[in-house]
């Protein structure tokens, strides 16, 4: 691989695996509010928020980290309150008792409101604050097609922030860090790029992912150690879970990364490293493989490069996917983590490919119906899921072009995976929004 692709790659996911604390989407909401309440030292007299269809159906029941709350408006709130986009996804870690008292002072003053944008021609991934201040400034806040992606920032009508060129299509999508940072086009990635670059890097350039995982794992340490959301990992590793389950590699896998993403799910306050603007498939993408390796005695060298081949193929799958669609993120991280388990069984660049297809052929249509709790029962099925696609290349099994969408070439098959995902699945998106939003009147 020359110097410069590595160099584009090694770029590409050092910005796509970053901390988040809390669900991304309110995170993202919080940020979006934030960039605008920070342009005016007034107090907010009105706060309105619209977002996509997915950042809609993602933010509507999940935990935020610190409060004991759920959903959206006390993401708002807090976002009015902290004022400080310079956090990013972080924006919600750390906040004092004053500022959430502050922010809870908001809620029945009946001043926020937030809804769904009806516009066909926005990305899915999609947020607009305005914020209306007492002295009658108003100052508004376009985030898209990432979750930092600062599109626009303007008070009274005057741009704040110069706004970088819309990419042309999901996989230039580029994460905007800070508003100063320049754009640049992502490199398109392959299966055969994921692969060489994960095993052929220098490791030392590549030695990060190893500490993200370290980080991840220490939340799943502590979610074993409480009670948060339905608490699968701790049942995994309880009496029962013992007794039925067994204690077994894949039951480690299955504890560790189930009780993380409860933890997450439920509002800890603890910071995960994410990936491509998701904090569970950041969890997912890592823990399973570190776990795994960590049972096979492996070296740290070959734990890091499987941490690398599983996380970066969740960017490369992401990038022809989208942020955000109707396909639930594990079905993505279970495809990375597949392939990585193979990296470490010893098998070969082909029976990775395998794995992968394995994975599409299995649990291609496990919808996204928004984060919540019970997400990690849907990381348990991938991670089940991605185990027996592994172990099944190891014997030379695997899902053929003739079965389903899945395809003899390997790019080709996560090609027809991400057009299911994101073109075939809009109808079916719609409706699952309609479902939960009528369900929970």
């Amino acid at each position: 691989m020359d110097a410069n692709t590595s160099r584009q790659i090694n770029q590409l996911i050092r910005r796509e695996v970053v901390p988040a604390t809390g669900c991304t989407e309110p995170a993202c909401v919080a940020l979006a509010v934030a960039y605008a309440a920070s342009l005016s030292p007034e107090r907010a007299e009105y706060i309105d928020v619209e977002m996509s269809a997915n950042m809609l159906k993602n933010a509507m029941g999940v935990g935020i980290p610190g409060t004991g709350a759920i959903g959206i408006p006390i993401a708002i709130a807090l976002g009015a309150v902290i004022r400080r986009p310079e956090l990013q996804l972080e924006l919600l870690s750390g906040f004092t008792a004053e500022q959430l008292r502050e922010a809870e002072a908001l809620l029945p003053r009946q001043i926020i409101t937030f809804g769904l944008k009806e516009d066909p021609s926005i990305d899915k991934l999609y947020v607009e604050a305005r914020v209306r201040f007492e002295g009658g400034d108003e100052a508004r806040c376009i985030i898209d097609r990432t979750h930092t992606g600062l599109r626009l920032l303007e008070l009274n009508g005057h741009p704040m922030h110069e706004a970088e060129p819309l990419p042309a299509s999901p996989s230039e999508c580029s994460e905007v860090i800070l508003p100063t940072e320049p754009s640049a086009k992502d490199i398109d990635l392959t299966f055969d790029l994921v692969y060489r670059y994960a095993t052929e890097a220098p490791l030392e350039e590549i030695e990060f992912i190893y500490e993200a995982a370290l980080q991840n794992k220490t939340v799943g340490e502590h979610a074993l150690s409480g009670k948060f959301g339905h608490g699968v990992g701790r049942m995994i590793q309880s009496e029962a879970g013992q007794r039925l389950l067994g204690s077994s590699p894949l039951t480690h896998m299955l504890s560790y990364t189930s009780g993380a993403c409860d933890a997450r799910m439920d509002g800890a306050q603890l910071t995960v490293m994410s990936n491509s603007g998701s904090g569970n498939q950041g969890i997912t993408a890592t823990l399973p493989v570190l776990t795994f390796a960590e049972s096979q005695g492996v070296s740290r060298e070959v734990t890091t490069r499987a941490l690398m081949m599983s996380s970066l193929m969740v960017v490369y799958v992401k990038q022809l996917l989208g942020r955000l669609s109707c396909l639930c993120g594990m079905v993505v991280s279970g495809i990375g983590s597949a392939a990585a388990l193979v990296y470490i069984m010893g098998g070969s660049k082909e029976q990775s490919g395998y794995a992968v297809k394995n994975m599409i052929g299995n649990v291609t249509g496990m919808i996204c119906d928004g984060a919540k709790p019970s997400c990690s029962l849907k990381a348990s099925t991938g991670i089940s899921s991605a185990l027996i696609s592994a172990l099944l290349a190891m014997e030379q099994e695997v899902v053929t072009g003739l079965e389903g969408i899945v395809a003899d070439d390997v790019d080709d098959c996560i090609r027809n995976l991400a057009e299911v995902g994101r073109d075939g699945m809009t109808q079916t998106d719609r409706k699952i929004l309609e479902v939960m939003i009528r369900s929970k009147r």
